[in-house]
Order: C-alpha cells, then sequence, then structure tokens
C-alpha cells in the first residue's frame, strides 16, 4: 500500500488565510487541508473503490489488495473502538484529544508496529515547535505534504502489544516529497520517571497530563483533601477531574511510595505539595517531631528510584515564593525543596513551568 499525503493540516490549511494569531504568524512552509491518495487509484473520502480494497470503520478504513489497512480518525469522528486487528497506518487529529490514542492502543487497533501521522494540523498548538515536542510524548509524528507512506510490516507478522507497554521500534518505509527515500525506525519508548515542577496555576498539571495522553491505560493517583465545604478546592478537583481521560484510573491514597513500587500501569501522581501536607497532617509534625516527614519522605524516593515503569509526578516548585512567616510554613517549604532535589536526581526527565511553558531542566 502507498499512502501519498496531499496535505495534513485542518480545513483551512495552517497558517490559516488572514489569522493573526502567533501560531499562523510563526508557521512555516504552510501545510495545506489533509488531503490523501491510495496507491495512485481511490482517494479519502472513499469513493469508486476498485476491486480489491475493502472500505470499514464507518467509511474511515481501507484495507489494500496488500492486506495492509490505514485509518483516518479526523477531529470530529470518534475512531472506532471495535478493530479485530491493527492497522498499518493511522492519521489522526490528535491536537485537541490526544486520549484518543490511548484507546486506540488500548483495544489494540494500535500497537508497536503500527504508523502514526498526526494530520488536521493548525493553530489549536502553538507552534511547529510545539507540535513536534507533543508527538514525541504521544508516540506519533508528523510529515511535510505529499509525503509518501509505505506500511513496512507484512501484514502475517502484526502482533499486539500488552497493555502497558511503550511504543516501540516502528519499521516503515517514507518518501519525502523531494524523492528522498528513508529507510527507518522511530524509537518512541519515553522516559520513565518524569517530574514536573512550576509554580501556582502555572499549568504543570496540564503539562504531566500530556506526557500520558497517549497512554492505553492510567492510574492517576490523587493526593489532595476531600473536597467537603470548600466551594473552591471542589471546583478545582472538578476541573482536574474533567480534564482528565474518561478511561483513566484513580486512587486516592498518601502512601506514594507503596503505589510507586506496586503499579502494573502508568501513574500520574498530582502533587507532592498535598501529599506532603497530609503526611505533616498524619504525624501531627506542623509543630511537632519531625522525624517521621523524613522517614516518609525517604521511602518514596527509594521506591521512585527502583520504579519499573513509567510514573509522572506534579509538584510545586517553592523555591522562588515568599519566604513563611511561620517555622511550620518554612519546616514544610524546606521539606518539599529537599523532596524535589531528591526525586530530581533521580528521575531521566525533570521539568519546569511557567506561564504554561515547559522548560527542560
Amino acid at each position: 500500500m502507498k499512502l501519498l499525503l496531499t496535505g495534513t493540516a485542518g480545513a483551512r490549511g495552517w497558517p490559516e488565510p488572514g489569522c493573526p494569531c502567533a501560531s499562523c504568524a510563526v508557521t512555516a512552509p504552510a501545510r495545506r487541508p489533509f488531503g490523501l491518495i491510495v496507491d495512485d487509484v481511490v482517494s479519502f473520502p472513499w469513493t469508486g473503490v476498485p476491486p480489491g480494497y475493502e472500505v470499514s470503520a464507518g467509511g474511515l478504513a481501507l484495507r489494500g489488495p496488500d492486506g495492509h489497512r490505514v485509518l483516518y480518525a479526523p477531529a470530529d469522528r470518534e475512531p472506532p473502538l471495535d478493530a479485530a486487528s491493527p492497522y498499518d497506518v493511522v492519521l489522526i487529529d490528535l491536537l485537541d484529544h490526544p486520549e484518543r490514542l490511548g484507546l486506540l492502543r488500548r483495544i489494540g487497533a494500535v500497537t508497536s508496529r503500527t504508523r502514526v501521522v498526526a494530520v488536521g494540523l493548525d493553530h489549536r498548538v502553538r507552534s511547529p515547535q510545539e507540535l513536534d515536542r507533543r508527538l514525541s510524548l504521544w508516540g506519533a509524528t508528523a510529515v511535510p505534504d505529499g509525503t509518501t507512506l509505505r506500511p513496512g510490516v507484512p501484514p502475517s507478522s502484526r502482533a499486539r502489544t500488552p497493555h502497558g507497554t511503550p511504543p516501540g521500534v516502528i519499521p516503515y518505509t517514507l518518501t519525502l516529497p523531494d524523492g528522498t527515500v528513508l529507510n527507518a525506525s522511530t524509537d518512541a519508548s519515553p522516559p520513565r520517571r518524569t517530574l514536573i515542577l512550576g509554580g501556582s496555576r502555572s499549568g504543570k498539571s496540564a503539562e504531566a497530563e500530556l506526557r500520558l495522553a497517549a497512554e492505553p491505560y492510567v492510574t492517576y493517583v490523587a493526593t489532595g483533601p476531600a473536597a467537603e465545604g470548600d466551594a473552591e478546592w471542589a471546583a478545582r478537583v472538578r476541573a482536574h477531574r474533567e480534564r482528565r481521560p474518561a478511561h483513566w484510573g484513580t486512587r486516592e491514597t498518601t502512601d506514594l511510595a507503596g503505589t510507586v513500587r506496586t503499579a502494573t500501569t502508568p501513574l500520574l501522581i498530582d502533587g507532592l505539595g498535598t501529599w506532603l501536607a497530609a503526611v505533616f497532617d498524619e504525624h501531627h509534625a506542623w509543630d511537632g517531631d519531625r522525624t517521621p516527614v523524613d522517614q516518609r519522605c525517604g521511602e518514596l524516593v527509594n521506591a521512585w528510584r527502583q520504579a519499573h515503569g513509567r510514573v509522572v509526578a506534579v509538584s510545586d516548585e517553592v523555591g522562588m515564593s515568599v519566604v513563611p512567616a511561620t517555622a511550620s510554613g518554612r519546616a514544610f517549604r524546606d521539606a518539599l525543596g529537599r523532596l524535589n532535589e531528591r526525586l530530581a536526581a533521580e528521575s531521566e526527565d525533570v521539568t519546569l513551568v511557567v506561564a504554561g511553558r515547559p522548560l527542560p531542566l
């Protein structure tokens, strides 16, 4: 099967004509609206399909005479969640809901041998550089308009990927518009331990969620207190819950060390500041002995060091805030600062988020 992408952007292209936004101002070269031609004989939408081709998935999927299968998942259509076997190529709009890719992985429609290409690209992402960064987190890529893709895996050698297994080596043949042919593979293995730091309302939680958005199975570890009687806190909790993919699991606990040690799915821990406050409460350490708090932090660091699966944790960057007026406040700040430092030393990826912009450390 040969797939020619005549365009990879949204319906109005990227940049959009006459649009004054920052994304459209910095995007070059221009991308044309999405267009796909298969084997030089059939294009999307699949009209006039010749013998030997089979349309499925409500008109979104096509099987060629050689047995290879392609799925197109635009933003306004839910991808089919009943695939009988993996697709060879998935062309998908990921900018608003990257969790759709996680769902396709969850049901086995996308495996480590599926080539995932982002299409429908437009000013929903702030720059081409930010697009590339996000796609690298999700195990997907973008290609120039005019690129030709050829699936590189015979249908008989497809194999499902166990849940929780990160995207692996993806073989493919890619012909660029200038005629350059690449026989390559994309190693999309993500970092095992990620620490996301930031101040209040910096966007650190949203950034952490992006890291795991395309995973098939994720457990969100909530460490905050119950929202009973606090309308403002309840609104925050509700906003976080509504933003998370519906298929993620949730666990409410302060036993972070035990949770990390026994995890069977990727974890998103949000966040370490509320966890540490709860530990101070549990051990009456605000004005008393803080040795138990130090022990709990040490247990968490040891579990983090030995983590065998993906784990992303969110924490408050306290080093740039005002000096707390009370001794207990200063003790909490110092304890969280030390914990951040120790976890960062054991992490492959540490990022500081400022005004929604991630800064790798």
